[in-house]
């Protein structure tokens, strides 16, 4: 009995470590299934950046039969203008000329841009086809002065976290050579700010959710005929997607809680001095297949 009462501690040691090792393996199994899991980081994909169509509506808003539109609506005939191959040719030639000399430009002068000419860009944005007709897209335009210095606050605020802390040493060594950090002069000095959000759902007349389909990539498809439209004007601008700073600059911008901000766009007329690297675009050869 005395031997045994002298090894009960040498027991209860033997059996905490057993435990101890047991736990401690049990949770490295587990925080190896929740590595597994764990979707991998990817600061450039934002949040307000993700397309909304799969988002799910409420089962008394999915048996919804249709979404606003005349359930019959009229088919007229459509006319078409068509050109001789040579004519085809040229004209093809001819716009693909222009856009080729497209280049993002960070330095934009303040000269006043008419504003027709920004509503007539948007009017040719919004020729954009879109998922079943929706579209879900709502272009701010931003002149005021005190709105694009709150904007440039924001986006600078972000952008710094970004480059320091978000992006990594990859992505911020890939863009040194472009010579971009995250002082953004241009949201002041541009006498046009053009933000692009796509509304991820919309409403409709007694107030419920009416889906977008495609909403991300039909507001994408109008961002490529502003920026199309723009070059033709004779204004340039910078692509840009503001990271992290979505919701601060919807809830500035006033703009209701189905919208999410997918572009922002300084508009306006380059500087005397402005510059641009010295970039090649691929050949035709290495960016299209016939099959």
């Amino acid at each position: 009995m005395a031997l045994f009462s002298s090894l009960t501690p040498v027991f209860i040691a033997v059996i905490c470590v057993l435990i101890g090792v047991i736990l401690k393996k049990t949770n490295g199994e587990k925080e190896k299934r929740e590595t597994k899991s764990k979707p991998l980081s990817r600061p450039w994909v934002d949040e307000d950046l993700k397309d909304g169509t799969d988002h799910h509506l409420e089962e008394e808003e999915a048996e919804e039969e249709w979404q606003g539109l005349e359930e019959n609506v009229a088919h007229v005939p459509f006319f078409a203008e068509r050109y001789p191959e040579d004519e085809m040719i040229k004209r093809s030639k001819v716009f693909y000329e222009l856009l080729n000399k497209r280049r993002s430009v960070r330095f934009l002068s303040d000269e006043p841009v008419p504003r027709e000419v920004i509503d007539n860009v948007i009017r040719t944005a919004g020729t954009s086809p879109s998922g079943a007709h929706t579209e879900p897209w709502t272009f701010v335009v931003v002149q005021d002065p005190y709105l694009k210095r709150k904007i440039r606050e924001i986006v600078e605020e972000e952008e710094e976290i970004n480059y320091k802390k978000r992006m990594g040493d990859r992505w911020v060594n890939d863009l040194k050579r472009l010579r971009t950090n995250w002082i953004k002069e241009y949201l002041d000095t541009a006498p046009y700010l053009i933000l692009i959000f796509k509304q991820v759902y919309g409403r409709l007349p007694n107030g419920k959710k009416k889906t977008h389909y495609y909403n991300e990539i039909s507001v994408s498809i109008a961002c490529g005929i502003l920026l199309a439209a723009l070059q033709n004007a004779g204004l340039y601008t910078v692509t840009s997607t503001p990271l992290n700073c979505g919701p601060q600059l919807r809830v500035l911008l006033q703009r209701p809680a189905n919208e999410k901000l997918l572009l922002l766009l300084p508009v306006g007329y380059p500087k005397k001095d402005a510059t641009v690297p010295a970039l090649t675009r691929k050949p035709l050869e290495d960016i299209m297949v016939v099959m």
